[in-house]
């Protein structure tokens, strides 16, 4: 199917990519804009970050585009663009078409495809293998005028294997056999998943159970990738259905077979749950869009299987947190996490199980600040409303909302010796000592009492008790 995009469509489309539209076309090759750029372009969005195909090989693509570069054997030349303040890359391939995939996720051989045809067949989902362009003179039967293709008029949408109709009707279908696709790349298996997520799709019955059939697949794909599509699932406007989907489809044993453990595990008191849908639940209320604090939240009560002690009324699972940072600790080690994310994620889990008492002490509230660090203060707060909702809970309570206003407050408090307003210079002038530990220990002796609200953190204040110390 061929057909001509409406101007609302294509008035969307960046300057950018008409200006490398119009350069293929002026230099005589084919090019169009392919995958999520076309996507984000029929539910009315700019697209980023763009990808397109083209029948130009790859010395001809950094003819036309000097300060590309080109490092790999899939005829992918890529391109950073600068839009505004932000730096995208984009990447153009080479028409090709591929033979045997001994690893299950890049091919043995691949050889230049002449036509757009050969290229899109061998893509993933129908979805993904429709694409736009500028309009192409095989369109003069339909009467269509030529004219220049950055024209806003002049754009066709091609689609070969019926993605429009399952765009419309929210499907997530394979090109040709599933069983195939995913024999090629074993990649795919989550791809579809992530973008049943991103777009709210269902995945078509016989495409999932190719999904099914090879799930095992997955272990032949490296960890990185794994956890790339997982952070894409889980930052997706559907991160819940998405992690329903990896369990349905058999690939989340392969992912996250901890979490498992929590499906059918009732819980007693507040909990309208059990373990693996109050996680699910409180996912899908977490109201931060950052995958590690979705993660964190998700698997917060990971640790509760493996602490669970009695039956029904009498259940307790003490220390769970703990051994939940524990998992924590492992999957980040697993799935290769940066050592801020694993940081982050760990302590998410690790300190997730804390109190709201309004007769908490200053210093309790202190060391809860000092146990998850400032720069996480608000994310696990957003743990905590995902877990209040996930739990069967209102959002807040009198006591958070407190809890709150004294996190506030005791964070104009000093909380190490370096936050005093006077330091060992000060020490060492009005007690006349040399460097040396006397000074560290007169510094935390001062701490001590600031702490504890006896004396006020203000120079004059510290000074005088600096020479109270000295008269005595």
């Amino acid at each position: 199917m061929r057909s001509i995009l409406p101007p609302k469509i294509t008035k969307k489309i960046p300057k950018e990519v008409l200006e490398i539209f119009q350069k293929f076309s002026d230099a005589g090759y084919e090019i169009y804009l392919v995958g999520g750029g076309v996507r984000n372009l029929l539910t009315g969005k700019v697209p980023v970050n763009c990808d397109f195909t083209t029948n130009a090989h790859p010395e001809v693509i950094q003819t036309l585009f000097p300060d590309s570069f080109y490092d790999n054997r899939f005829g992918t030349v890529g391109l950073m663009i600068k839009r505004g303040k932000k730096e995208e890359r984009y990447e153009i391939t080479t028409y090709r078409s591929e033979k045997g995939y001994s690893d299950s996720r890049h091919p043995d051989k691949i050889y230049w495809g002449k036509s757009l045809e050969e290229d899109l067949k061998r893509r993933e989902f129908t979805i993904s293998a429709m694409v736009i362009g500028p309009l192409r003179l095989s369109l003069d039967k339909l009467g269509i005028a030529q004219g220049k293709p950055t024209n806003h008029q002049n754009f066709e949408l091609i689609d070969l294997f019926g993605g429009m109709e399952d765009f419309k009707n929210k499907i997530v279908r394979a090109v040709g056999n599933p069983q195939e696709r995913f024999l090629e790349d074993a990649l795919r298996l989550m791809r579809a998943v992530r973008l049943a997520s991103q777009l709210g799709f269902i995945i078509e019955p016989e495409t999932f159970g190719a999904i099914k059939n090879n799930a095992h697949l997955l272990n032949r794909i490296s960890r990185e990738r794994i956890r790339e599509e997982l952070f894409k699932i889980l930052g997706s406007d559907f991160p819940a259905e998405g992690i329903i989907l990896l369990m349905t489809s058999g690939l989340l044993p392969y992912i996250i077979p901890e979490l498992l453990k929590g499906y059918g595990l009732d819980q007693k008191g507040h909990h309208i749950f059990d373990v693996w849908n109050h996680s699910l639940q409180s996912l899908k209320n977490c109201p931060s869009k950052d995958p590690i604090v979705r993660l964190a939240t998700l698997i917060h009560d990971i640790g509760k299987p493996y602490v669970v002690k009695g039956e029904g009324a009498n259940r307790t699972f003490y220390n769970h947190e703990v051994a939940g940072g524990k998992i924590a600790e492992n999957l980040a080690d697993r799935l290769k996490f940066s050592k801020d994310e694993k940081e982050k994620l760990v302590i998410l889990v690790r300190w997730h199980q804390f109190t709201c008492d309004e007769r908490q002490t200053d210093s309790a509230i202190r060391r809860f600040i000092r146990n998850i660090g400032k720069e996480n203060l608000q994310d696990m707060l957003d743990l905590r409303v995902g877990d209040r909702l996930g739990g069967g809970a209102k959002e807040t309570s009198w006591r958070l909302e407190k809890f709150k206003q004294r996190l506030v407050e005791v964070q104009k408090q000093p909380f190490t010796v370096q936050d005093l307003k006077i330091n060992g210079h000060d020490v060492m002038k009005v007690l006349g000592l040399k460097p040396g530990p006397k000074v560290g220990e007169v510094l935390n002796k001062i701490f001590e009492e600031v702490e504890e609200n006896r004396l006020e953190n203000k120079k004059e204040i510290l000074l005088k008790k600096l020479q109270k110390i000295k008269d005595e």
